[in-house]
């Protein structure tokens, strides 16, 4: 039997992780269940390489993408439902996207960041005056949304969106091999435990709130990076830092080089609205976790079963010095880890909860 065509309108290609954990890793599972998947991105890899690399922005280039982007919105006629990551044409109003043809068919909406912060709390009057409502807007006329939290999911509803699901960012466990702790002890006898990050460069800025407990930790512990660069980290560590290259072919593996994974991050609206991703990757490698207790972090990390929340550096050196003299608690973290995330954050859980959203928006099911 043929399913539903739906036209997939992600912000970026593959190399954009949003786009990639939450909508095209979920195309094997989705064509299996009989939907027609068009793909039409926004935004190219090459986009993300320039803006990754400090470069300029191609303006022709950006240009292109929205006149493609608008073409496709004219034609989702064609389609049964517009699966719409964030927005479709961003730093334009509302009014311009229906204009351009969002909302001739159902559409489901999926966010999984504070996205709304940026326009309604912009520094500049007249984008908020201009955009601050634009995501309200879009939310109320979605059929359904998915957000990557109970704070967005909150948000949502009280936006007025009428039928609003909870769906996290999560992984495919067979990806994360269980590979040994590669750290002794943390003691002067042993090799030190290696504190673990993995993210983007626009991120790496939040290393610094934990750069004074690595300090005070010393040769306990080494500062291995994945993802962000020695020149991006010098200004704000005072550790030196092992720096490797974000590659999705070998992050899992690179994750195999770290005992202890970390998430810092200040508690502010932007911040309270992120989904935890790199937790869930530290723990479905079998690693125990230390974060702040912000967000959604404060449901993945279950404090003393499968790592630590911390705040302040009086906390994150305690956290960071159990687990590094400690192997057998690293062990032990890390396979509660492990166990969370094949129960509640694989794909093998979440593919069907998405499946069935997509039916419902088709068929008008939901709660609208």
């Amino acid at each position: 039997m043929t399913g539903p065509s739906v036209l997939m309108l992600t912000r970026y290609g593959r190399l954009g992780a949003s786009s990639r954990l939450r909508f095209l890793a979920y195309l094997p599972a989705l064509r299996d269940a009989g939907f027609r998947v068009t793909e039409a991105p926004l935004l190219d890899d090459d986009y993300l390489r320039r803006l990754y690399g400090g470069g300029p922005a191609d303006r022709r280039r950006i240009a292109a993408a929205y006149a493609q982007r608008i073409a496709a919105l004219r034609a989702s006629r064609s389609h049964d439902l517009v699966w719409l990551e964030k927005e479709a044409l961003p730093w334009l109003p509302f009014t311009a996207e229906a204009v351009a043809g969002l909302g001739r068919v159902p559409y489901v909406m999926d966010i999984d960041d504070a996205w709304f912060e940026r326009y309604a709390g912009h520094r500049l009057a007249p984008v908020r005056a201009l955009l601050g409502g634009k995501f309200a807007t879009l939310a109320r006329n979605a059929r359904i949304l998915l957000a990557g939290n109970p704070y967005l999911a909150d948000w949502a509803r009280g936006a007025g969106c009428p039928d609003v699901r909870l769906l996290p960012t999560v992984v495919d466990p067979a990806r994360y091999p269980l590979l040994p702790f590669p750290g002794g002890s943390g003691n002067a006898a042993n090799s030190p435990a290696t504190v673990g990050w993995i993210g983007s460069p626009s991120t790496a800025r939040y290393l610094g709130m934990v750069g004074g407990a690595l300090a005070r930790l010393g040769t306990a512990v080494r500062l291995r990076v994945i993802g962000a660069s020695e020149a991006a980290l010098s200004p704000i560590l005072p550790v030196p830092a092992t720096c490797v290259p974000w590659r999705e072919e070998s992050e899992t593996e690179e994750l195999g080089h770290v005992d202890i994974g970390i998430m810092p991050l200040p508690d502010s609206p932007w911040e309270r609205g992120k989904c935890g991703y790199k937790l869930i990757q530290y723990m479905a490698a079998g690693r125990p976790v230390v974060a702040s207790p912000v967000g959604v972090n404060t449901s993945l990390v279950q404090h003393g079963v499968n790592g630590f929340l911390a705040e302040g550096e009086d906390a994150w050196t305690d956290a960071l010095g159990r687990l590094a003299a400690d192997p057998d608690l690293r062990a032990g973290m890390g396979a509660a880890g492990r166990r969370l995330v094949e129960e509640c954050y694989a794909l093998s859980v979440t593919a069907p909860q998405l499946a069935a959203a997509l039916r419902d928006a088709t068929s008008g099911h939901g709660t609208v």
